[in-house]
């Protein structure tokens, strides 16, 4: 498996771009609509949020995924998030997947949508139109033109969010690639974030169903940068087949090679959230090895990367690891703190700063060495079994409450 450039336009047989059409006001040189667009008819799969108020395109695209045979485009806007918009909200989803079909050809059947931006705010339908009429006919195959559609959805996003990586499956290339949104109002399952991901595996939707569900709980369910989960979390896979390997149907090697890949993205999707999280300096992971459970490995891992004391401390290179252990000792999981081990690691070193429950006779200097990078990891072996889960966020900053104090002006 390696590493390549084009995000959701890697894949054969895909297309993308994004442009500016006015949806955030003004227009200021900011895209804020994206098309995908598929050659051929494709299986779909996704995930979507938790939170019990749903966005229209939410409900939109769960039904059209569970109830259509074939999946051909998808037009997102950034902006406003067409949530808690009532039945207009949906007639404006009717609305997308009509005009889609008039000028590209396929069945409206075959469109979803998805928003992201305030929510409480109706869609500029004239604009979205006029948008979907730019877009489909500048569609391309390019890393370019994916970026710009990367570009596109984003919001308080700093930066435009993709990858992808080529594997071989059974003789014949496959390639997995996505972009994703995400940095503020992002928490743990179904993170606020959209993300999107496309391939040219041949694979049935049930095992694409499968495949998706198998590694959403270990990447974007592992984010967390404030707590808040959105009407609008949305995770879509599209397989077009291209890649013409033996169609996938059962588990087995070709199964797993490409759970592989699709894990591969969505972990670095899901490290690009945290690490750019709403006033955010720095990635921050907490890694839980030798748990008991998996379940509680998982638990232990989210209770320390969505503390604020903690987070708060990262943010000031402090190596505060009594906020850690407490964050660990409130989750609810069963430990001996009196066994636990507490690192700190970076690309400047790794230092153990808690044996056995005590701080070691670390030094403070290298302790704030290590933590002033843009990534910083913290390790905490629990010496209770062989069970292990990473959680991914970020610190907590000044900036953080200055763009949500004012983010609808």
């Amino acid at each position: 498996m390696k590493e390549v450039q084009g995000g959701v336009c890697a894949a054969k047989g895909f297309k993308a771009t994004g442009l500016e059409v006015g949806i955030k006001g003004e227009l200021n040189g900011k895209k804020d609509m994206a098309m995908i667009f598929c050659d051929g008819p494709c299986m779909a799969a996704g995930t979507f949020t938790s939170n019990l108020v749903k966005a229209a395109p939410v409900k939109w695209d769960r039904k059209t995924i569970d109830e259509s045979g074939d999946i051909r485009a998808i037009v997102i806007n950034s902006g406003i998030a067409n949530a808690c918009t009532g039945e207009t909200g949906m007639e404006y989803c009717r609305e997308i997947s009509a005009e889609v079909s008039r000028i590209s050809g396929v069945n409206k059947e075959e469109v979803l949508t998805a928003s992201t931006g305030v929510i409480g705010y109706q869609l500029p339908i004239g604009k979205i139109k006029e948008g979907i009429n730019k877009l489909y006919p500048n569609v391309g195959n390019s890393p370019e033109d994916a970026t710009k559609a990367a570009e596109a959805i984003m919001t308080t996003d700093t930066v435009s969010k993709q990858v992808a990586v080529k594997t071989e499956i059974n003789g014949h290339e496959v390639t997995v690639g996505g972009m994703c949104k995400g940095s503020g109002m992002i928490h743990i399952n179904m993170c606020t974030m959209l993300g999107f991901i496309t391939t040219d595996v041949n694979i049935s939707k049930e095992m694409l169903t499968k495949a998706l569900n198998t590694v959403i709980p270990d990447t974007f369910n592992m984010v967390s940068v404030d707590g808040d989960t959105s009407t609008n979390d949305t995770v879509i896979i599209l397989a077009d087949g291209m890649a013409e390997n033996e169609k996938i149907t059962k588990e087995g090697q070709d199964y797993d090679e490409f759970v592989k890949a699709l894990n591969y993205v969505c972990t670095e999707l899901a490290k690009k959230i945290a690490g750019d999280g709403e006033g955010a300096t720095k990635l921050f992971e907490v890694m839980v090895v030798n748990a008991d459970t998996k379940e509680n490995a998982v638990t232990l891992s989210k209770s320390v990367v969505t503390s604020s004391l903690t987070k708060a401390a990262i943010f000031g290179n402090d190596a505060n690891w009594g906020r850690i252990l407490c964050a660990l000792g409130y989750s609810g999981a069963k430990f001996d703190p009196e066994i636990v081990d507490i690192y700190f690691e970076s690309e400047a070193g790794k230092i153990q700063i808690v044996e056995n429950g005590v701080a070691t006779d670390y030094s403070e200097e290298e302790a704030t060495r290590i933590l002033n990078m843009d990534a910083v990891r913290t390790i905490c072996d629990m010496k209770m079994g062989d069970a292990m889960a990473t959680a991914y966020g970020c610190d907590l900053t000044y900036d953080y409450v200055k763009i949500n104090a004012d983010y609808r002006s």
